[in-house]
């Protein structure tokens, strides 16, 4: 078709655009399109050869627009240049594969679950715990718990064991000897909903472990959770657990605890590491050594100095020092902190940050309870000033939008709110058609507020026309917004 209408048209010489419509039966806009188009790219639209070279990468393309839908073609072009130099396709290449991908992202059918990145070096690691009861170590039979890590690109694996249930700060000092291992950080994590990642999920809102999530700030990677039960989102470290355990643990007999990663490592050297993989056809040290660690971000290593006073707080948020309880915010409860005493004052630092959370004076004697009152007041009056934000915001709208929100995710109210001010704020000004829709809705979120103003900004005409349906929201919630279309018509 694309050389037919090339040699009908003849450089301008032949047949008028009109003519070759006609003659061919296909639109004028059809044959303005393929006459724009030069010998490269015929030849990629007859073989789809290049479209086929992308393919290789939809996955980190896929998360990359999932993160970040804004982002543009030529910064994408830039990142994956830079991890796959030899890229043979072009910026305009990848820009028109991006326009086809990109509304296949945005349905509301679209199954969710965490990308698995094999094809970009440097990218995603999968994590993943298992365990392994009657193991015998010195002579008793006790439950070994491990990790593993799986870089997805190379296959190099990474198993940190221990002989007690996996905390919070093991969890953390595991993720340490795996970057130590690696020699780098990949950009993402991958992990199931372990409550050592994910406190909570409503509606799709994931709360992460408060501790571990500064500890993955601070050394820069992005921690993917997957939804609820989803084995085709690890499939490489679920495979990796079941290797470990039939492969390096089943059969052993240890000492103790050192001999045991001892051995997890000898195994990982002489095993595990240098076989040729079944899926990849290569060896997942020499892959690594070859293609992914130049790839991977610079890891300054997590030494917690065993000098420092530590305390944990407990469900009031209260530590104990020299028989004296003192308090710290809400969001520290149960957790490890740092204290710093001095002749006259106690100061509270976070574990892993070394942000100072806390300060108060030392009082003499037993049994005394020090509060900050602003740490269990905080909560209730950062949130009293966000619903006040959000109501100047979206005037008549902002109560009825504070009470969707609350009514939806009361556990994480306080993120949405600040998610959902934060998008509007992005997005400003905000149609008054968008925000009838979103209150009528029997439940928000602030992803489905982001949702909404991104199908807003594509389609805005959409918006002004009666929704063919929804359901209504729940019955007494919005109670007292009757009049308001009334009082809109009077603004």
């Amino acid at each position: 078709m694309i050389h037919k209408i090339k040699a009908m048209y003849d450089n301008g010489n032949g047949a008028s655009i009109k003519a070759i419509s006609r003659a061919l039966s296909i639109s004028r806009n059809t044959v303005r399109k393929y006459l724009r188009l030069d010998a490269e790219e015929i030849e990629v639209a007859l073989s789809g050869e290049r479209h086929k070279h992308l393919d290789e990468y939809r996955d980190y393309l896929v998360s990359l627009l999932v993160q970040y839908p804004e982002l543009k073609a030529p910064k994408i072009y830039r990142k994956l240049k830079a991890k796959v130099p030899d890229l043979p396709v072009s910026e305009r290449s990848l820009r028109r594969y991006l326009e086809q991908l990109r509304p296949t992202l945005t349905g509301t059918n679209q199954r969710r679950y965490e990308p698995i990145i094999d094809d970009v070096p440097g990218v995603q690691c999968q994590v993943d715990g298992g365990e392994l009861r009657d193991v015998l170590v010195g002579g008793v039979n006790r439950t070994l718990y491990f990790l593993v890590f799986v870089l997805s690109f190379s296959r190099l694996m990474y198993i940190s064991t221990s002989l007690r249930p996996i905390n919070t700060d093991r969890f953390i000092q595991m993720h340490d000897e795996a970057f130590r291992f690696f020699g780098g950080v990949p950009e993402e994590c991958v992990y199931d909903q372990t409550k050592l990642v994910v406190i909570d999920e409503t509606f799709r809102e994931v709360e992460l472990n408060n501790r571990f999530k500064q500890f993955a700030l601070h050394h820069g990677f992005y921690v993917h959770a997957c939804e609820g039960f989803d084995p085709e989102s690890k499939g490489k470290v679920e495979a990796g657990v079941k290797y470990g355990k039939g492969d390096c643990f089943c059969g052993e007999q240890f000492i103790d605890a050192a001999s045991i990663q001892t051995h997890a490592l000898n195994w990982l050297d002489e095993v595990a590491n240098v076989r040729m993989h079944g899926t990849t056809r290569q060896v997942p040290r020499e892959l690594f050594e070859h293609r992914e660690r130049a790839c991977l971000k610079p890891y300054q290593a997590y030494v917690p100095d065993t000098e420092r006073l530590t305390r944990k707080a407990d469900k009031t948020g209260l530590i104990s020092y020299q028989a004296n309880r003192y308090s710290v915010p809400l969001a520290y409860q149960r957790a490890r902190v740092v204290i710093e005493p001095t002749a006259h004052e106690l100061r509270i630092l976070d574990a892993i940050t070394g942000e100072e959370l806390a300060r108060h004076t030392l009082v003499a004697g037993k049994g005394q309870i020090v509060k900050n009152t602003h740490h269990y007041r905080d909560v209730n009056v950062v949130i009293a000033d966000r619903e006040t934000e959000l109501i100047a915001l979206t005037g008549i709208y902002g109560q009825p939008l504070c009470d969707l929100l609350k009514h939806t995710s009361p556990k994480i109210y306080k993120d949405q709110l600040a998610g959902v001010i934060k998008l509007l704020k992005q997005s400003e000004p905000v149609s008054t058609d968008l925000l009838e829709r979103l209150i009528a809705r029997s439940s928000l979120t602030a992803t489905q507020v982001r949702d909404y103003l991104q199908a807003y900004a594509r389609q805005p005409t959409a918006f002004a026309e009666a929704p063919s349906a929804h359901h209504p929201a729940p019955a007494g919630l919005l109670s007292g917004y009757g009049g308001l279309h009334e009082r809109r018509a009077c603004v």
